[in-house]
């Protein structure tokens, strides 16, 4: 069947801070030189905002840039950081207090704000629809169009009404086909379509691999006498230290009473019984976070995995026909533990370069010039003087590899003469199931700590049941034959939404995907350790539905 097709100058995927930042700013630089340009923003989620997930505190530099006047103009940005606390948890019970010359320079917060990144993201877009941006929620970017001369023409959105054995339903909505002189690429962390540009122009040529964190998040409302609104605290150490990972803990007092908690568990993980989401439950009963929570009611939950590798594993962003920004490429800051300033800067960087290319009678296929303005930014600056974060991190631990990060960014200030490298994938840091300490997690309690089903229920995830499948194996043997002996199947334990099932019945075992509960995290398709699973996008409005996270 031969698709309708639509035409514009820019198409974006992904309504996110990237996503967004650039169809603003290609609009203003298009109103400053009276120049006419059609931007299309496609966005998976229900709307707006509904698949943005991020702790957040938020360093206003780029919102700042690219609306000087925010605060007059209603922006979601109210909560300044008061208070800026670290803790090291030394065990399950204590904690030490570290003082603030103990915390490398740019972690501290100062002048930054606790935000919901999905309510920033509704406002981003009303701004950008103010401009003359065209916003499609709903809609998926399923596949990549190429010219014959194999640079990128644009996008096909995805069909609709399609049932799990692939035949049209009475709902059934063809796909439709956005082409556009510049595709941007602004998915997010692993977004599925940037996986494959990178494969197949070799974006990663001479670079390490791409590191990854998965990021737990829950919004708490407590008792007022209990709330700090301003008040912010990230942790390292306990419960991650026992069980041999890495990453670090968050909570943030927002306003209305509400706190921000999550734990971020480093996908670099080695010990196969290792589960994200039952350390996050385990970190909520340490004596420094519970009481907080104490008497408080969990409103929303939700998971995604972020791209932590920062410069060392950043691909060449852009290609014939477009660019990959924001998380799709991976420029969040390690050290800072911030990626949406840098994000959006990425985006009004892409935006600058295709308004110049547009104004040229022949704009160039390639926005070679992109890198050039990319090198010249703060942006390129706070990925250089951070990129050493994993390589520290990884080779020696949290305890020691902190120390160093500390003295490379408070005495060094990220300048250091040498470059450290992490060259091991996520994925191939496990190690067999029978070399690791087996972990026995508690019972949730139901107070502070829950089950994963309960859980997904709070993030108000929905898919159309009759679709097809949206988590691919390539070999469907894999779980059971290779991933079962040799790591007691780890997707049963690193999914933090329980879509993988290993079921025994009267007919054996089985490996069960309850692609239903799937909250679009990615973390299957960066830690399988036979990369056998792939995340394809599944119908529009399908997934979470957050509404301030």
């Amino acid at each position: 069947m031969e698709r309708e097709s639509m035409e514009f100058d820019v198409v974006i995927v992904g309504a996110g801070p990237s996503g967004l930042s650039a169809a603003c700013r290609i609009m203003q630089l298009a109103q400053e030189s009276e120049q006419e340009i059609t931007v299309c923003v496609v966005e998976k989620g229900s709307e707006v905002g509904a698949h943005i997930l991020s702790g957040a505190v938020l360093e206003p530099r780029a919102l700042d840039e690219l609306f000087p006047d925010w605060q007059s103009m209603g922006a979601p940005v109210n909560s300044k950081v008061t208070e800026d606390t670290f803790y090291f948890y030394t065990s399950q019970q204590s904690a030490i207090k570290l003082p603030g010359f103990a915390i490398p320079k740019p972690t501290h917060n100062d002048g930054n704000y606790i935000v919901s990144m999905g309510n920033v993201c509704r406002w981003l877009a009303e701004q950008a629809e103010g401009l003359g941006v065209e916003i499609y929620p709903g809609f998926t970017a399923a596949e990549i169009l190429y010219h014959e001369d194999g640079s990128v023409k644009g996008i096909a959105t995805g069909e609709m009404g399609v049932s799990a054995e692939g035949e049209q339903k009475d709902s059934f909505v063809p796909s439709m086909e956005l082409h556009a002189k510049y595709t941007l690429f602004a998915e997010g962390c692993r977004g599925h379509l940037g996986k494959q540009l990178i494969e197949q122009f070799n974006l990663s040529e001479g670079k390490d691999p791409q590191h990854y964190g998965i990021g737990i998040k829950e919004i708490w409302e407590i008792p007022a006498d209990q709330h700090e609104e301003g008040k912010v605290i990230h942790g390292i150490g306990w419960p991650l230290s026992e069980s041999g990972s890495s990453g670090g803990a968050f909570l943030y007092h927002a306003d209305n009473n509400q706190v921000y908690i999550g734990l971020i568990t480093d996908l670099s993980y080695s010990n196969p019984h290792v589960s994200p989401y039952e350390e996050f439950q385990r970190w909520k009963h340490h004596p420094e976070t519970a009481k907080y929570l104490q008497g408080g009611t969990r409103i929303a939950y939700g998971a995604r995995a972020i791209a932590k590798g920062g410069l060392n594993s950043l691909p060449k962003m852009h290609f014939p026909g477009g660019l990959i920004i924001g998380c799709d490429a991976g420029t969040l800051n390690s050290v800072k533990i911030k990626g949406n300033h840098t994000a959006m800067k990425s985006g009004m960087i892409a935006a600058e370069t295709i308004v110049a290319a547009l104004q040229t009678e022949s704009p160039a296929s390639d926005l070679v010039d992109f890198e050039t303005a990319m090198k010249n930014s703060w942006l390129h600056e706070e990925l250089y003087t951070t990129r050493n974060f994993s390589g520290f991190m990884h080779k020696f631990g949290s305890l020691i590899g902190a120390a160093f990060v500390w003295i490379d960014q408070s005495i060094f200030g990220g300048k250091l003469p040498f470059t450290v490298h992490d060259t091991t994938p996520d994925h191939a840091a496990l190690k067999p199931a029978a070399q690791c300490k087996k972990i026995t997690y508690p019972k949730p309690d139901n107070t502070l700590s829950f089950d994963r089903l309960s859980s997904v229920f709070l993030s108000n995830t929905n898919h159309e049941e009759d679709q097809p499948c949206h988590l691919r194996l390539k070999d469907s043997t894999i779980p059971l034959a290779q991933n079962l002996p040799m790591y007691d199947e780890p997707a049963q334990r690193y999914c933090p939404a329980g879509v993988y099932e290993i079921v025994e019945d009267s007919d054996g075992k089985r490996f069960q995907i309850n692609a239903q509960n799937c909250v679009h995290c990615k973390t299957c398709d960066i830690k399988d350790p036979a990369q056998n699973i792939t995340w394809v996008t599944p119908e529009g409005f399908g997934g979470p539905n957050y509404p301030n996270m």
